[in-house]
């Protein structure tokens, strides 16, 4: 994961920049079955780690994983490495340490 204090960047509003965790090529099953790129797949969420936020995001933070919708995403590339900008509304859950006492972190 990139330093966050080292991004040339600083995030306005309610904007939240992620980076995708994995490869978005093959992957594995639970039973360790291997996936290709090219298999047909419903509508599927990822798991990205939040490495910038704007002064309005109120429910994440960066280091934070959330869970997002990847369909027509935002990217931009900053130095040689490719990120996604997404709003705080269009996050489904946020996965982190502080979340606990049975607070999922979802954010709806």
């Amino acid at each position: 994961m990139t330093d966050p204090g080292k991004l040339p960047i600083r995030m306005l509003h309610d904007r939240v920049l992620v980076s995708l965790e994995g490869q978005q090529g093959e992957r594995k099953s639970g039973g360790g079955i291997v996936i290709p790129a090219t298999a047909s797949v419903g509508r599927r969420l990822s798991w990205a780690h939040v490495v910038a936020v704007g002064q309005n995001v109120r429910q994440v933070e960066v280091g934070d994983r959330v869970l997002f919708d990847p369909q027509d995403p935002a990217q931009v590339e900053l130095g040689t490495k490719e990120y996604i900008l997404l709003r705080e509304k269009d996050l489904h859950a946020v996965a982190a340490e502080r979340v606990q006492d049975g607070r999922t972190g979802l954010y709806l």
